[in-house]
């Protein structure tokens, strides 16, 4: 079988079986981030599922509309939605904040790749649109409450409801659908740059929350060997907060960094938490997919198909390795028990808990 088919439909298939993973359990624990996540993954699926199907049969404008919509607008977003729910009563709405600040920063980049007529002013309101919105989830996590992460729905609904208006209303020029000429991969290339300046938007931000926001869950539950000290209790002078806030960063990336060998310790004896592992794959497999996609956009797309499945098998199995998401495996929707009665090791609970 052609790789240009066997690729993306075994990409299709393995996330549909995970959409349908993350549906069953989220039907009996009722945990929003599973099912924002289910939401993710179904868009990558159909998007698979698309360039599968255009490989068998060939490309038309519904299976290019399809795949632009799903895959390059709205996957990462909603992926990166979940971990903000997943998140949602830890400190993480800063770095929440910072993706959407990025992401809006970014927009003035895409823009200069854009024609100048198609996109006017937009970049500017985006980013004021970004802006605020960042405002408004550190402020929301400044004060402790955890509803930072409906902001960060109403910035990836609102943004998955106007990219869909968006479309809509365009008209693609013959034949309906632009493909690399080397390598016969869908690129963004007749997609009018009001709608194009939406994807560094969503994919800035999801990606980058994604892969930081498991970062942050291996660090938050791994053994941690303190060598920078930094506090973002709000209870502090305000000078002392934003010098914090600022350090941050740099003192989570040494501190993580300076715990890694007991972390490699606990992992050999069976006392590592099962987040620290889990997360990390899922941090590689958003970082791979996230670069293909980064690649394809800047023309290079020889890489696209493979960096998709490595991606979402890295992706599925850092989730199927998280007790926290899947305390037991079974077939979906039915009571067949798989695999049950995974717990955490006791060192390894306190030392999450510490």
């Amino acid at each position: 079988m052609d790789l240009d088919l066997l690729l993306p439909a075994a990409t299709a298939l393995l996330a549909g079986l995970f959409t349908v993973a993350l549906v069953d359990q989220w039907q009996r624990r009722r945990r929003a981030y599973q099912l924002v996540w289910a939401i993710g993954m179904s868009f990558f699926a159909l998007a698979a599922g698309a360039e599968a199907l255009a490989a068998a049969i060939g490309w038309n404008e519904l299976l290019y509309r399809t795949w632009y919509m799903t895959g390059a607008v709205w996957t990462a977003g909603w992926l990166g939605l979940g971990t903000a729910f997943l998140l949602g009563r830890t400190r993480f709405g800063y770095t929440f904040a910072l993706c959407l600040f990025l992401a809006g920063l970014f927009m003035f980049l895409a823009a200069r790749r854009l024609p100048p007529e198609e996109v006017g002013d937009l970049p500017l309101l985006y980013f004021i649109g970004a802006l605020i919105l960042a405002c408004a989830v550190a402020l929301e996590t400044y004060f402790q409450n955890d509803r930072w992460p409906y902001l960060a729905a109403a910035a990836v609904v609102g943004a998955t409801i106007v990219s869909s208006l968006l479309m809509l209303g365009t008209t693609l020029p013959e034949p309906g659908f632009a493909l690399d000429g080397a390598t016969g991969v869908p690129t963004a290339a007749i997609i009018p740059g009001s709608l194009r300046l939406l994807t560094p938007f969503l994919n800035v931000t999801g990606g980058l929350a994604l892969i930081l926001g498991a970062v942050f869950s291996a660090y938050v539950f791994m053994p941690k060997k303190r060598v920078l000290d930094h506090s973002l209790d709000p209870g502090q002078p305000g000078d002392e907060f934003l010098f914090n806030l600022f350090i941050a960063p740099v003192a989570i990336a040494v501190n993580f960094a300076a715990s890694l060998p007991g972390g490699m310790a606990a992992l050999v004896r069976g006392r590592l938490h099962s987040r620290v592992p889990a997360t990390l794959l899922i941090a590689l497999g958003a970082l791979v997919a996230s670069s293909t996609d980064t690649l394809n956009r800047f023309g290079s797309t020889e890489l696209f198909q493979v960096g998709k499945f490595v991606g979402v098998i890295l992706l599925f199995l850092g989730f199927l390795i998280s007790i926290e998401i899947f305390q037991e495996i079974r077939v979906p929707f039915t009571r067949i028990v798989l695999r049950s009665g995974r717990t955490e090791h006791r060192e390894a609970s306190r030392g999450a808990e510490g």
